[in-house]
């Protein structure tokens, strides 16, 4: 394995880069690499305007982010298994750098979806970022490398729909995607020159079509895996109900709100990405257990203490925010790790099989939310919130009695 933090006398580059240097580049790669996937959401009205394009194929640019993305998640990151993961990752960070220029080029609203669509296949980059930088970190500090750069993947979600808005207000819309396309096609060169090799494994157990296979069965060959991707997926729909339910309760009265102010309680997110590194550290003390309950506590709390928000008391709907997304990022990372040690050599396709789970579940909570709120408004939409978050509660502390009833044998 080759090891960012590798001890003296053994073989190293000449000029390694500093391990804090490879995960800051990693981390930056990884949240340019998804931010194209959340740039149409503020552009919507824009894009109808332009581009001649009905309300309908506007939302499109949407949803075709969030197919071509699933789409990648399981036909290119099991490769990840087999290839360098350098290269790999090198390969779809340009791919999708030179298909937001071509969407940013775009003459009509079939080009545009198109290269939406494609644009988010390979943004998948991101997700072969992550389970490379657990394979060149130490045990020791593995769970921390994992959250640096899941930090950026993350963040890159909240920071490219502010981007998007700021920059196409500036520059236009087209301006968007072309200045993107440029930082992604750099950032693709510095990933292929500074990152470490890492490992490559050709045998005939890695061909495409086996790891594919080998992908789509790995619930049934580990059954370890099932219990942390539920609690994954229970979290993501809370999360997801969050970010709902926060718009509508503040178009609403007594805040009706510009988008604009509703954006700056959006970036109140980032607090989680900032924290995931230090749920990473206790996970790589061996607390990962504690880590777990706590980000899913800390959840469920953010959900109870904001229920006097339906009376305009924002300070609690505030710190409700911080808690849910604090706690979201403290769950995902014990949640990975724990699943990354099941098969260290199958990681790439543990990591698509988690990632597809979790955004599964975060599309049931996206479903659930607007019509919690239409039949219970806000208080309803907090109790589905605990609820779910306690389901997660539960699962974790069944797993882990299980495990001390069988001895841990799964593993």
């Amino acid at each position: 394995m080759t090891n960012i933090d590798a001890p003296a006398g053994t073989s190293v580059p000449a000029r390694a880069p500093r391990p804090v240097l490879v995960l800051l580049i990693m981390s930056v790669a990884a949240g340019l690499s998804v931010a194209g996937n959340y740039f149409a959401q503020p552009l919507l009205g824009l894009l109808r305007s332009e581009l001649d394009m009905s309300t309908t194929a506007a939302g499109l640019t949407v949803a075709m982010a969030q197919v071509g993305y699933a789409v990648g998640l399981g036909l290119l990151v099991p490769l990840g298994d087999r290839y360098s993961r350098r290269g790999l990752a090198a390969v779809l960070l340009a791919g999708t750098g030179l298909l937001l220029g071509v969407a940013g080029a775009s003459p009509g609203g079939s080009v545009l979806l198109m290269a939406t669509g494609l644009a988010a296949v390979t943004s998948v980059g991101a997700q072969v970022l992550v389970p490379f930088a657990a394979e060149i970190s130490p045990p020791d500090r593995r769970a921390r490398s994992i959250g640096v750069v899941m930090a950026g993947v993350l963040a890159g979600g909240l920071i490219g729909r502010a981007f998007s808005g700021i920059v196409a207000e500036l520059a236009g819309w087209r301006a968007v995607y072309w200045i993107t396309a440029a930082l992604l096609v750099g950032i693709a060169l510095v990933v292929l020159s500074a990152l470490p090799e890492g490992e490559r494994d050709t045998s005939d157990a890695t061909r495409p079509l086996r790891l594919w296979r080998s992908t789509a069965t790995l619930l049934v060959e580990l059954p370890a895996l099932r219990w942390p991707i539920a609690i994954a997926a229970l979290a993501m729909a809370s999360f997801t109900i969050h970010l709902t339910a926060i718009s509508l309760l503040l178009i609403s009265r007594p805040y009706e709100w510009s988008p604009a102010a509703i954006g700056l309680i959006g970036l109140l997110g980032v607090l989680g990405p900032l924290c995931m590194p230090l749920a990473g550290r206790f996970v790589d003390r061996g607390h990962s257990r504690a880590v777990l309950l706590t980000g899913l506590a800390s959840a469920a709390a953010g959900w109870a203490v904001m229920l006097p928000a339906q009376n305009g008391q924002v300070f609690w709907l505030v710190v409700g925010v911080v808690l849910i997304n604090v706690g979201q990022t403290a769950m995902l990372n014990a949640s990975q790790t724990t699943c990354y040690e099941l098969r260290p050599e199958a990681r790439s396709r543990i990591n698509a099989v988690f990632m597809t789970l979790f955004f599964a579940g975060g599309a049931v909570g996206g479903v659930l939310a607007p019509i919690v709120w239409v039949g219970a408004h806000w208080t309803g939409v907090c109790l589905l919130g605990v609820a779910i978050t306690g389901l997660g509660l539960l699962a974790a502390a069944f797993t882990h009695r299980r495990r001390q009833e069988e001895g841990d044998t799964s593993r």
